[in-house]
């Protein structure tokens, strides 16, 4: 069987949540690991699990990056890591599936299902290896995990929405 790795180059994980009741904040996790068991071409019997590290953070404003990684978000220090494992599979369409599994934010687990799109496999022309590439979406309630801080706005609302969308890209090296 083929050994499955993550291209770090290549993969992402990204989110938005709703700001000031009126736009989005964005950001990303910049240090992701994926542990892949199983074929590419039949994610029906696969299984993943993904490592994210907290303290990874990015939304390009360093006074945001520090308030999410303290204990009134994520509390990096004594929570170092998101995972998400995998518990089935199940296929949609050609190239569509729902991934199900346990999500764990702040010592806090939930079951969350995300779509994954298949957008393929194709030869390196670089190093010769055959990659797969995936998109995955989804939302999560940032409170189902303890992330509650907020802050009253003067013109009504909260600060920081509860929904946040998830989107991630990743490609796979496939080796023989």
């Amino acid at each position: 069987m083929a050994t499955v790795q993550l291209d770090k180059v290549h993969s992402a994980v990204y989110f938005t949540v709703k700001h000031m009741m009126v736009s989005k904040a964005k950001g990303e996790f910049q240090n992701v690991d994926i542990e892949f068991n199983g074929d590419v071409n039949h994610l029906e019997d696969a299984s993943v699990k993904a490592i994210v590290d907290v303290s990874s953070i990015e939304t390009n404003n360093e006074d945001r990056n520090g308030h999410l990684k303290s204990a009134d978000f994520f509390d990096a220090e004594n929570h170092p890591n998101i995972v998400f494992e995998s518990k089935s599979v199940k296929k949609v369409s050609d190239s569509e599936y729902e991934v199900t599994g346990d999500l764990t934010i702040r010592g806090t687990t939930n079951e969350e299902t995300f779509k994954v799109v298949h957008n393929g496999i194709a030869k390196d022309p670089m190093g010769g290896n055959m990659v797969a590439g995936f998109d995955v979406e989804g939302k999560i309630n940032r409170e189902d995990y303890g992330l509650t801080w907020n802050a009253a706005l003067e013109t009504g609302g909260v600060l920081i929405g509860k929904e946040v969308n998830i989107n991630a890209a990743f490609e796979f090296v496939i080796e023989e």
